[in-house]
């Protein structure tokens, strides 16, 4: 009897601390891990509280002296510029983000993020889902991956594209302006090119208008393109990551971008269109192959994901690449509490192209 009237109290107090963090948090704009790292070095402290985990007198007492110690700002002052946070525990200083601050426009914030929850793992889990739709038709598969990051999204749908088509070639192409997420992602495609010899991957770092038929939209642009070719000899996944392990000397030198005075967006220093494919399968592959002038954007499966806080509406970005990809269809895969009626293909429609997942 004691012993449940303990656990009993345990969880009154869990619940009513993070009641008082979750306000505390909302009223100083700071996330709850920087909260939980500031107090105890922990920026899971919240997440675990929120899943019903036990709170310890230590950590409890910690928190309450960190809330007692830094009060909220009264509605009069909130709108002041933000004051940094002081450390509870020694750990270095964290600024609230100012009004108006997008996350994900801070790449530290965003591979934190990424690394620490499984969104890219739920977003590949449900492009899967839609598999089942797709009609390919001779000589390939084909998918376009619109923000390839470091590649979870991809390797993981190649994976389970595999599963569903083990023996049909391939064809894909991932665009990613960042050198990191570049080198990141081709660390994982050596596994991809062992499990499934007929593919043809494509990486490029064209702006998004372009990348699809893999042809700078500015003259001055498409003289300067680099295009190369490597075919991976062997038939080992260790041999073809070593093989791509050589590449790194060549994207240093010239996967490089910098900033548009006009918009701030990252650009590149000039057009890149890198191909991969096994050796032993150049024969089988050639008629997929991209050339030149001669690249066809009818692909099957767009991947447009992007971890980021969207302020124009969902239906804008959308309308945004149905003007792109004219014959797609465009569903939206989001968090299971998000979830809404996705738009399905017409039976018998040979022309249909399915674009995934917005987040």
């Amino acid at each position: 009897m004691r012993t449940g009237e303990q656990q009993g109290q345990t969880t009154a107090t869990a619940e009513q601390i993070l009641g008082e963090i979750r306000d505390y948090c909302r009223a100083t704009r700071t996330a709850e891990s920087t909260f939980g790292r500031l107090v105890v070095n922990d920026g899971k402290l919240v997440s675990r509280l929120r899943d019903g985990a036990r709170i310890t007198t230590g950590t409890l007492d910690k928190v309450r002296a960190y809330l007692s110690g830094h009060p909220a700002a009264s509605p009069s002052v909130r709108n002041k510029p933000p004051q940094a946070l002081q450390p509870f525990n020694g750990a270095a200083a964290t600024e609230i983000a100012p009004a108006g601050f997008r996350f994900f426009d801070n790449r530290q914030k965003y591979l934190l993020f990424v690394s620490t929850c499984s969104e890219k793992t739920e977003v590949a889990h449900r492009i899967s889902l839609e598999l089942g739709n797709l009609q390919p038709a001779p000589p390939a598969l084909r998918i376009f991956d619109a923000g390839v990051g470091d590649g979870t999204v991809l390797s993981r749908v190649m994976r389970a594209l595999h599963a569903r088509f083990p023996t049909m070639p391939l064809y894909a192409v991932a665009k990613e302006i960042s050198y990191e997420d570049v080198r990141l992602m081709l660390e994982k495609m050596a596994d991809r090119l062992f499990e499934h010899p007929a593919t043809v991957l494509v990486v490029t770092n064209l702006y998004y208008a372009e990348a699809p038929w893999l042809t700078p939209r500015s003259a001055t642009a498409a003289q300067g393109m680099i295009w190369k070719d490597v075919a991976l000899s062997g038939n080992t996944a260790h041999g073809f990551a070593e093989q791509i392990g050589e590449l790194e000397g060549f994207l240093a030198e010239n996967w490089r971008a910098g900033i548009s005075p006009t918009t701030g967006n990252p650009v590149y220093a000039r057009p890149i269109v890198l191909t991969l494919r096994r050796e032993d399968h150049s024969f089988l592959l050639d008629p997929i192959m991209p050339r030149p002038g001669r690249v066809m954007a009818d692909y099957d499966l767009v991947i447009a994901s992007q971890p980021y806080r969207a302020r124009a509406s969902i239906e804008h970005r959308i309308q945004g690449h149905q003007d792109r990809f004219p014959s797609g269809q465009v569903a939206a895969a989001r968090r299971p509490a998000d979830r809404h009626p996705l738009p399905r293909k017409r039976s018998g429609d040979r022309n249909h192209r399915s674009a995934l997942a917005w987040r």
